[in-house]
């Protein structure tokens, strides 16, 4: 228990990160959003602080709370697992526009949104199985810590990947529709990963499974492009989620 005493702090390192990501692109048009994102939005946002707030409590003589407020984290979890899933008809419906609209979104073909929600189904996934791994292992404390510290990496990707993105398309506006909108998520997925292996090393978990499922479901996610422009990826898409 001793050595995740300041796990805590490390924790708001990704939060911080998460919001710096996302902040643009949630309050930049907060009006417009829909409700699905705002909740899914919440959800995201309380599991990270709740990463930072349990080990807290588990390490510094509030075990008792630790675990209750547990059962409502495994809660939560599986809110932000459902309420991405229920996004993801977006992603459909915006490729529809882009399709039908190219001028007005530039670089943003199709394939990118379709490739969106291609990669965000086994990152979704990947959180909920690492959730209930930790919750199997809940009284083995370095297996439940390592669990739910991956989730954190897991689902980094579309909050740091719209920033970069964003910050990067503004950089290079003058260019526009000219731009390479691959390229800060390719930098984005680099940073998730470094992230996880650097976290790893300072716990002594560089060869844990946790780590493993942290590391694949981000190099998955360099495969956006391809996946997008899949047919049979697009088939299933728009045949099982209804944009």
């Amino acid at each position: 228990m001793e050595k995740y005493k300041d796990l805590y702090k490390w924790m708001i390192i990704p939060m911080v990160i998460m919001q710096l990501g996302i902040f643009v692109d949630y309050w930049g048009d907060f009006r417009e959003n829909i409700w699905s994102v705002h909740v899914h939005y919440w959800t995201g946002s309380l599991w990270y602080l709740y990463l930072i707030i349990q080990p807290y409590y588990a390490t510094h003589g509030q075990l008792e709370r630790h675990r209750t407020n547990g059962i409502i984290g495994m809660f939560l979890a599986g809110g932000v697992c459902i309420t991405a899933f229920s996004m993801m008809h977006r992603d459909i419906a915006v490729s529809q526009l882009s399709f039908e609209n190219p001028e007005r979104f530039g670089p943003f073909e199709p394939w990118f949104f379709l490739g969106v929600a291609s990669i965000e189904i086994p990152l979704i996934i990947a959180f909920g199985y690492a959730v209930i791994k930790s919750i199997l292992n809940r009284k083995n404390t370095d297996e439940h810590a390592w669990w739910l510290i991956s989730t954190v990496f897991i689902i980094m990707m579309p909050a740091l990947g719209r920033g970069i993105q964003g910050v990067y398309i503004g950089m290079n506006s003058e260019n526009w529709p000219n731009i390479d909108i691959m390229a800060p998520l390719y930098l984005a997925q680099l940073i998730i990963i470094f992230l996880v292996l650097l976290t790893a090393w300072k716990y002594k978990r560089l060869k844990h499974p946790a780590t493993y499922l942290a590391v694949a479901a981000n190099i998955y996610a360099l495969f956006l492009e391809p996946l997008g422009k899949s047919e049979i990826i697009e088939t299933f898409l728009k045949t099982v989620i209804k944009g």
